[in-house]
């Protein structure tokens, strides 16, 4: 059963508030695109450093990413939340007076430039230069939140409410709260042993297409997603790491990671011709950059749960198999360039090709 309640079982009030947040959500779906993978090429360019392009075997299921860290790979973390996160768990998404995005604490912090005009409602996502403080803000160490604003009674309106917020929640205890969900235990992690804890805690990472030695902010994101499960409402984690040089988001439905992938002439032409564009429509609309006669473009891929990452139907207790997989490639695409409206993701299937 989900955490979060189906469009059908909602009022038309809040039916109208996750059709707001998900109309939020893709426009933050091309930014973070556009910051992360696009920003990122540009950044490795300036600095007359090749790309490090992904190879397709890191994109599989429980692959191994080289543990290299590239400097001009933007990192961040960013968490969007349909509702307000209660003041409850704040000692768990540690969001207090300190870090609100007001300007004494963000001036105080360095976190924007100092000759900056400040305007308090920078903050909210309506605000025509909401993105500029996004970009000031996302260099900056741990997270960013973004939520409903709790006293917006006659709309809602969501704001970057929070900077700097750490994410404080043990591993284990997320693990151990995955395992109940999933039925693999029925209280606490430890009660079928320790070695039997440690596969849950291996597995729990996999549910949320990581590697187990994940760095800080991927540790942190999936960790988050799975406190924010308790919320009733839905929310979006996205996380860049300059491991992965990958773009992870984890949402209600599924998770997925984009890329950016190298295409020759050949390939350029082929994917063209299967999906009856030209050649220059596809360029134009697709590539984000070029390299002599290749082009570059953002390649996504998409999980989702197996049945062994799913609660039981018969909600009884079960036996974990750790060999089994918890994650399968549900679908892959090459996306339209951030900013590009009138054209669909183009379907890709190169994983196991």
């Amino acid at each position: 059963m989900s955490h979060w309640m189906s469009r059908d079982e909602l009022s038309m009030q809040n039916r109208l508030r996750r059709s707001h947040y998900e109309v939020l959500r893709d426009e933050l779906d091309q930014y973070v695109l556009d910051y992360a993978l696009t920003g990122s090429y540009k950044a490795f360019k300036a600095a007359g450093v090749p790309y490090p392009f992904v190879e397709k075997r890191e994109l599989k299921p429980r692959a191994r990413i080289p543990q290299e860290e590239y400097g001009e790979q933007k990192a961040f973390l960013i968490l969007f939340v349909e509702d307000s996160v209660p003041s409850i768990y704040k000692k768990y998404i540690r969001f207090f007076d300190v870090n609100k995005t007001t300007k004494a604490n963000l001036f105080k912090n360095k976190a924007i430039p100092l000759s900056s005009h400040f305007d308090r409602n920078l903050k909210y996502f309506e605000s025509r230069k909401f993105f500029d403080l996004m970009e000031w803000l996302l260099p900056v160490d741990y997270a960013l939140l973004i939520q409903r604003e709790p006293a917006s009674k006659t709309r809602d309106r969501f704001s970057l409410s929070h900077f700097h917020v750490r994410v404080d929640w043990p591993i284990a205890d997320a693990a151990e709260d995955l395992a109940r969900r999933l039925r693999y235990i029925s209280k606490e992690l430890y009660e079928k042993g320790e070695s039997y804890a440690e596969d849950l805690q291996k597995k729990f990472f996999e549910y949320y297409s990581m590697p187990v030695m994940a760095g800080g902010r991927r540790t942190a994101a999936i960790v988050a997603a799975q406190f924010l499960r308790k919320l009733p409402c839905i929310s979006t984690i996205y996380a860049g790491s300059s491991e992965t040089r990958a773009t992870i988001r984890i949402s209600e439905k599924d998770i997925s990671k984009c890329i950016l992938m190298k295409l020759n002439a050949e390939e350029m032409e082929r994917i063209a011709q299967e999906n009856l564009l030209s050649l220059t429509t596809f360029k134009k609309n697709y590539l984000v950059a070029r390299e002599g006669n290749s082009g570059v473009a953002i390649f996504q891929a998409t999980y989702v749960h197996t049945s062994q990452a799913s609660p039981p139907e018969d909600g009884k207790l079960r036996e974990l198999k750790p060999d089994l997989h918890w994650l399968r490639v549900e679908s892959q695409h090459l996306l339209p360039r951030p900013g590009v409206f009138k054209f669909a993701p183009l379907p890709y299937p190169i994983i196991y090709s």
